[in-house]
């Protein structure tokens, strides 16, 4: 079991690295390209991402409904509609 100091290093570890938000669905393979980058990205730079079902939800369809995918900056709010590439997403964490 980890003690306390184990446990705030992985806390700020976790707050330091840039979170992201992949708003998709399911059967979209432009969200499957998405992820793909996403996890490109997350081996090579301290970035957390997490997938949102959006047909789950009526407020996240009407918004994101015929953008998908986007992904959204935790960090700074921003957020990237497809079509988008590596570089794109890196633009917008640095933004």
């Amino acid at each position: 079991m980890p003690n306390n100091n184990e446990i705030k290093l992985e806390i700020g570890t976790f707050l330091a690295m840039t979170q992201l938000i992949l708003y998709t669905t399911s059967h979209c393979h432009l969200c499957e390209q998405a992820e793909a980058l996403l996890t490109g990205l997350k081996d090579q730079h301290k970035v957390y991402w997490q997938a949102i079902e959006i047909s789950n939800d009526d407020l996240l369809t009407d918004k994101y409904g015929i953008r998908i995918p986007v992904i959204k900056c935790i960090n700074n709010q921003a957020e990237l509609n497809w079509p988008f590439s590596a570089n794109d997403i890196l633009k917008l964490i640095k933004a």
